[in-house]
């Protein structure tokens, strides 16, 4: 393995460590405030469900090399879900509309990438070579 492999190798992991060890901390303060504060709302269960997706990335990509695509759709699905339920009240019609909007862009493209790796699975087992 060369060198520089082996550099951008332990920078991803160390990066990797950075993000799941922050989204880690950030939960735990959370959580700490909204008992301390005795102040549980749900955009606070919001912010935790996005650290608790992030957390599932970084250990989906530890374990496999890869992020699944419809993690960071699903983190960005649930991140307009909090600022719709934020703001919802006090945000203009048009600002409203286009934030649903994205959430219902967002989760089509989950949907065709869930799809996407469905067919993708289906022609791996169609190509594999059969052993009788």
């Amino acid at each position: 393995m060369s060198m520089t492999k082996m550099i951008f190798e332990w920078g991803e992991k160390s990066i990797l460590l950075v993000i799941g060890a922050g989204a880690f901390a950030a939960a735990l303060i959370e959580i700490y405030t909204a008992f301390i504060d005795y102040d549980l709302q749900i955009e606070k269960l919001f912010t935790l469900f996005i650290y608790a997706e992030i957390i599932g990335m970084v250990g989906a990509y530890t374990s496999s090399s890869r992020i699944p695509v419809t993690l960071p759709i699903i983190i960005a699905i649930t991140a307009l879900c909090r600022l719709i339920v934020m703001h919802g009240k006090d945000m203009d019609a048009m600002v409203l509309m286009g934030e649903s909007g994205s959430v219902l862009l967002l989760a089509g493209a989950a949907y065709i990438m869930s799809l996407k790796g469905k067919l993708s699975l289906e022609k791996r087992k169609l190509h594999r070579p059969k052993i009788d």
